[in-house]
């Protein structure tokens, strides 16, 4: 819980009243390899914060699994429109590898935020991760697939070690035997 409460602290120093509520309201899970957290279609009632392990964000489009992201240690996971707005969700989550989670009910965080320091972290982190996610995803699609490739090794390593080949070439858009010959480039 100690990881959690440091990444919060990141964004938004807690006092102990805080603390220690959102102790008692992130839950603890362990999910095995290749477990949905996430269903498409169904409501998702949790956020979760990765302790170990790895989550992949996918949507099925045009019959074929496509890979929106993989999330590793210290990150959090939710389908944001269908957990915010309590509607079914678009896309899937499935775990890489055994995970562990701490997980945050719909319910627990309408509580929290009766936290005035609570609230002030959930603003600076979702104004964090929607503007990184928006400039992200405008210079990864102006990307050859090598400059994406490298920009994964370099920035988000944890990716390229636990996710599986298949779930990487998907990520940047290229066949797994154009990603053995751009890895195989780069070598």
């Amino acid at each position: 819980m100690e990881e959690l409460i440091q990444i919060i602290n990141s964004f938004q120093e807690l006092d102990v009243e805080t603390e220690v509520a959102i102790k008692r309201s992130f839950i603890k899970e362990t999910f095995r390899k290749d477990q949905f957290i996430i269903v498409e279609g169904k409501i998702c009632n949790k956020i979760y914060f990765i302790k170990s392990g790895a989550v992949r964000r996918f949507c099925i489009e045009d019959g074929a699994e496509v890979t929106k992201w993989i999330y590793t240690e210290n990150q959090f996971v939710t389908s944001m429109s269908s957990f915010f707005e309590q509607k079914p969700s678009y896309e899937n989550f499935q775990t890489c590898e055994d995970t562990i989670v701490y997980s945050l009910s719909y319910s627990a965080e309408q509580v929290l935020l009766e936290y005035p320091l609570f609230v002030k972290f959930h603003i600076k982190q979702l104004r964090y991760y929607l503007s990184n996610i928006n400039e992200f995803n405008h210079l990864f699609r102006l990307m050859t697939a090598e400059k994406k490739y490298l920009l994964l090794l370099e920035s988000f390593p944890q990716i390229i070690k636990k996710a599986k080949l298949k779930h990487i070439a998907s990520l940047i858009g290229v066949s797994q035997e154009t990603l053995s010959r751009i890895r195989a480039s780069i070598i």
